[in-house]
């Protein structure tokens, strides 16, 4: 199997724009496809952005809505997959949502983030109630979580067990937490036993102040791409081999004694 190179959007697009998101999109993805990825990767609310405050609830759109149907448009024109974060309105429910477009423009998958961070996201968004939501791309199984989601090992163990390749996590990671970026995903990748693509916003918005440190974590430890601090697209290869490689040599998941962790639930 080949390895899928995968490219890592550090951006924070402009807030409040989405045409403006899409038109930057448009033109990494082209960018991307030419460096011969087969996979790009944007940030959390890469869409609208991320502080934009009341604006939630107006610039929120079904899975199915317009910017799924711009972006599956962009996928399809450059022979790219695309993963990009967005508000999902479901109902009169909002979630901090992630979907993957696959290269021919289809819907592959729609995550909800399980756990929410800070006053901001508690007051404009509700939870995802699925923890584990996967999709099948160039022979790799492909997982989703968003940002705080990989900071709990149980959400990243669950992808393991269930036999997740290469986990994509888009990240809204701030200012004074970038220990998570630095150290926690490459040992979460480590650990589990998994590639990790953690792709960050950039710079100050709002109140917030987004650290950069995009990567692409190995199941070794190594980091395999890192990103700066401004906006950047970066490459990195996914590579089958070195994965099964590192799964023998580092038997964590058959060493496992479930029966003993019973008192972590």
């Amino acid at each position: 199997m080949p390895s899928l190179r995968t490219a890592l959007l550090q951006s924070s697009g402009r807030p409040g724009d989405v045409a403006e998101n899409l038109k930057r999109l448009d033109e990494y993805a082209g960018r991307a496809a030419e460096a011969g990825a087969g996979l790009l990767v944007c940030p959390e609310l890469y869409l609208t952005g991320y502080a934009i405050g009341d604006d939630v609830p107006r610039l929120a759109e079904p899975a199915d809505g317009p910017g799924a149907a711009a972006v599956a448009g962009i996928a399809a024109r450059h022979g790219i997959a695309i993963h990009y974060g967005y508000p999902e309105r479901a109902g009169d429910l909002v979630h901090n949502a992630a979907q993957l477009i696959g290269a021919g423009g289809e819907r592959l998958a729609n995550y909800r983030k399980t756990h929410l961070f800070g006053c901001f996201e508690q007051e404009h968004f509700t939870p995802g109630g699925q923890p584990v939501v996967q999709a099948e791309l160039n022979g790799l199984t492909i997982g989703l979580l968003i940002c705080y989601d990989v900071e709990f090992p149980e959400n990243v163990r669950a992808h393991a067990l269930a036999g997740t390749d290469l986990l994509l996590v888009p990240t809204a990671q701030m200012h004074p937490f970038q220990f998570v970026a630095e150290s926690m995903i490459p040992v979460r990748a480590f650990e589990s036993q998994m590639y990790i693509a953690y792709v960050n916003r950039t710079g100050p918005e709002g109140e917030f102040e987004f650290v950069g440190l995009s990567s692409l974590a190995s199941p070794d430890g190594a980091v395999r791409a890192r990103a700066g601090r401004g906006e950047e697209l970066v490459l990195g290869e996914v590579d089958p081999v070195l994965l099964s490689a590192s799964r023998e040599t580092n038997p964590y998941l058959q060493d496992r004694r479930p029966g003993l962790y019973g008192s972590l639930s």
